[in-house]
């Protein structure tokens, strides 16, 4: 069940989605939250650099790899502005963070894409449960995901 805390660390995702359409990226945003709520890390795409790997939910794993231990990995909690990737599904899964919610779904992002005539990824997107049996995993987020919708169609309709 996604609450009011929930809600305002996924509105702060899209602020970051923000920040990253504005440098000139992709337009996601992620935040890490302890099992005491403390905001521990956040980050944006990065990918405007040339490395494809440079997405928020990968670097915040490895943030929490080496910043917190396994029982504090596992209580935490991975909010962000669109459903994980395949590499950040497998990511979050290896180094042990616990629940993830998201404001947009991976299913959303293609029917946009798709809707855009923008070509697909590289990598086929499937729903994070496919790659992390199991993972306590919540969202789409039907107000939020609209607004993740618009700073997509500014991405790649400007």
């Amino acid at each position: 069940m996604i609450d009011a805390t929930d809600h305002a660390h996924l509105k702060r995702c899209i602020d970051l989605a923000t920040v990253a359409l504005e440098a000139g990226d992709e337009p996601f945003g992620s935040v890490l939250v302890s099992a005491e709520g403390e905001v521990l890390a956040e980050d944006h795409n990065r990918v405007v650099s040339g490395d494809q790997t440079r997405h928020p939910e990968f670097a915040l794993a490895r943030w929490a790899a080496v910043n917190m231990t396994p029982e504090e990995r596992a209580g935490a909690t991975v909010y962000t502005s669109g459903e994980h990737c395949p590499m950040c599904a497998a990511a979050h899964g290896w180094v042990g963070l616990g629940r993830i919610v998201y404001a947009s779904s991976s299913r959303q992002l293609r029917s946009w894409m798709a809707e855009m005539q923008v070509p697909p990824a590289p990598v086929r997107a499937l729903p994070i449960q496919e790659v992390v049996p199991g993972l306590e995993v919540e969202g789409p987020v039907p107000d939020l995901a609209e607004q993740v919708r618009s700073l997509q169609q500014k991405r790649h309709q400007s």
